[in-house]
């Protein structure tokens, strides 16, 4: 086995988060091109690239485990209809001005996994945690007082990863195989969606001397790497260790939809970003202390 490097791992970690943290400036580079055609691509070239990946980097067994397990397969299959949801309204506020939405639902996100783990998985809550997921609901509640309507962007972003990661516990599936199984799932439907939609900007034979094209061919490894380095990361830091990382990338969303986009940073949402913070130091702090008891 090898051994653990703190110093790759941070590394690593940190490559994995910036690079999920830039993802806005690649999308704004194919911005002409509609959102669900970009998911349709994501998925057909991620699909390829990570079959080709699968075949260098070894994971023995992991077919074999699934055909003895079809179970596995359709939760797979459920969680890769998640995932393709969480893109598509990423993608879509990305290039629709609603950044900050996007950021602030991946802020929400840890928070909605440990209310999930209450109320699916049974688990009780410490009074920290309550404090926590309490503070988030402040937050949205907030918003919905002062805009008069739910940060839904939010609450999909924060609901369907969180949902997609309480489904993936439930099939014990190595990282790069289950997103190769989840994509390849998808292929289909993306395959009937370009047969059915002749007009689509990449259907047409020019669309493919533009830059947009290879733009869209990048969406495969552009997936994949920030996964493996993610991947490779986990095998050298504590996971708790990589779920303070996971801040990072919502706060570069942060600055790049207030400094480089332009979106405007309301009171009314700052507040809503402060109960939010709030929430997350309370359950850091909670996680901190748990770690060292446990210690």
């Amino acid at each position: 086995m090898q051994a653990a490097n703190p110093r790759r791992g941070y590394i690593l970690g940190l490559s994995a988060y910036i690079i999920w943290g830039i993802f806005p400036l690649y999308f704004k580079a194919i911005a002409s091109v509609p959102a669900v055609e970009i998911i349709i691509h994501r998925v057909l070239w991620s699909a390829l690239f990570g079959a080709l990946l699968l075949m260098v980097w070894k994971h023995p067994g992991w077919w074999r485990e699934l055909r003895d397990n079809p179970k596995r397969l359709a939760i797979l299959a459920l969680s890769g209809t998640l995932i393709a949801a969480n893109w598509l309204t990423y993608v879509w506020s990305v290039n629709n001005g609603r950044m900050l939405e996007a950021s602030l639902g991946y802020y929400i996100n840890p928070l909605v996994n440990v209310l999930l783990g209450m109320l699916i998985l049974g688990e009780r809550l410490r009074r920290m945690q309550w404090l926590a997921v309490g503070l988030a609901a402040a937050g949205v509640a907030q918003q919905v007082w002062q805009v008069g309507s739910l940060p839904w962007v939010s609450l999909v972003l924060a609901l369907t990863f969180g949902f997609y990661g309480l489904i993936r516990k439930q099939a014990p599936v190595k990282a790069l195989p289950g997103l190769v199984v989840e994509t390849w799932m998808l292929v289909p439907i993306a395959v009937a969606w370009l047969l059915f939609n002749p007009g689509a900007s990449s259907a047409q034979a020019e669309f493919w001397t533009t830059s947009e094209a290879w733009w869209l061919v990048a969406a495969g490894p552009i997936t994949l790497v920030p996964l493996v380095c993610f991947n490779a990361a986990a095998r050298h830091l504590p996971y708790t260790t990589l779920g303070f990382l996971q801040y990072l990338a919502p706060t570069l969303v942060l600055l790049q939809a207030v400094l480089l986009f332009d979106e405007h940073l309301s009171s009314s949402t700052l507040v809503a970003f402060i109960f939010i913070w709030a929430g997350l130091a309370v359950y850091s702090i909670d996680a901190w202390i748990s770690l060292r008891r446990r210690s």
